[in-house]
């Protein structure tokens, strides 16, 4: 039986949409990169800052972000569910950080990140 390794997403700036779901999710940052992978990036004319894969650890399962030059996407073939205790002010928070509402549904926020991929913003249920 397989086990989730972590979530893939393409994307167009893997430093850039890594930084916006390591501010979105609670728990979550950026892998940081050790002594060896700066130099294996290095090496490759590539740095932090223009890494093409980037993943992003928390509590979870890990998220990858891997640059593919010349996506083009109508929608994305998975997305993320968050939920959040205060939907309202987590739809406002995630505004902050470069989201994008797409549509409000019943119960939940459609939202986009700044690459246009879906993920939903819930309200936690109790009891």
């Amino acid at each position: 039986m397989g086990r989730l390794r972590e979530i893939v997403f393409e994307s167009r700036s893997a430093p850039a949409l890594a930084r916006f779901w390591a501010a979105a999710l609670d728990g979550y940052a950026v892998r940081p990169y050790d002594r060896a992978e700066i130099e294996r990036l290095a090496a490759l004319g590539l740095t932090p800052e223009t890494d093409p894969v980037v993943l992003v650890d928390g509590p979870g399962p890990s998220l990858c972000f891997h640059q593919v030059p010349g996506r083009d996407y109508t929608n994305n073939r998975v997305h993320l569910d968050i939920t959040a205790a205060d939907r309202a002010a987590e739809v406002r928070r995630l505004l902050s950080l470069g989201a994008r509402v797409q549509r409000e549904a019943d119960g939940y926020t459609v939202m986009v990140d700044p690459e246009e991929n879906q993920f939903c913003v819930f309200e936690t249920r109790t009891g």
